[in-house]
């Protein structure tokens, strides 16, 4: 596990534009700077179209930057093969997305050890145990053998932060986690993240709407037209 205070994530001066073939590149991200720590939590924010989206697929590997340097773990992902950076993702970055995205076909513990399989196509006995563990923390422990369609949409988004966990990743990436949920569920689910960053010092980047997850988070940063405006430690 990384030492508090070690650097996980570092940015510097990231930009991102769209070419286009009839007219000028269209600027997303205008120099984004910003260094995460082992056990932060950090909100980004801000109205759609300001290019939240666009840095959470960088800070996850899934785009790359059209200039400035990207960082995890000391390593610098610009110089990466797409099958390193798959890789990368796999071990070392959860997602959590606004959808489960759950496999309907798996029990909830089959869909839980889905990024398990990626090198051997069988997930090891350490690994069941620790998503059994896992989910029994989150209130699932008597769930391990229901689909997702037996499931409440709570208890499927509780599933997906299993799953992101699974792998003890550096970062946990959020995006909009309680957006499709209801307000007493979404309150449950935020809870959670709170607990599993300040209990487990869980690494956690979250895009959101929402004010009051935002509030529980170590520091906020507001993104608007590309940029960051503002930032609340």
């Amino acid at each position: 596990m990384a030492e508090d205070n070690a650097v996980v994530l570092r940015l510097e001066a990231v930009q991102k534009q769209y070419e286009s073939a009839d007219r000028d590149p269209v600027p997303v991200l205008k120099g984004i700077t910003l260094t995460v720590r082992h056990g932060d939590s950090i909100a980004i924010v801000g109205p759609s179209g300001s290019g939240k989206s666009t840095l959470l697929n960088i800070l996850g590997s899934l785009d790359s930057p059209t200039r400035g340097s990207i960082q995890l773990d000391g390593q610098e992902l610009a110089h990466l093969s797409e099958q390193e950076l798959a890789s990368i993702r796999n071990k070392k970055i959860g997602f959590i997305f606004q959808s489960h995205h759950l496999l309907p076909q798996c029990s909830v513990l089959e869909n839980v050890l889905v990024p398990t399989l990626a090198e051997t196509g069988k997930a090891t006995t350490g690994a069941v145990e620790r998503a059994k563990r896992l989910l029994d923390r989150v209130g699932l422990g008597h769930r391990l053998t229901h689909r997702p369609a037996q499931l409440s949409g709570g208890e499927c988004q509780r599933a997906a932060v299993v799953r992101a966990l699974i792998n003890q990743p550096s970062l946990i990436l959020a995006d909009e986690p309680t957006g499709a949920l209801d307000h007493s569920t979404a309150t449950s689910l935020a809870n959670l993240l709170v607990e599993l960053n300040r209990d487990d010092r869980v690494t956690l980047i979250v895009v959101t709407h929402s004010v009051e997850l935002a509030s529980q988070m170590g520091a906020t940063h507001q993104l608007q037209d590309g940029a960051f405006t503002s930032t609340d430690a």
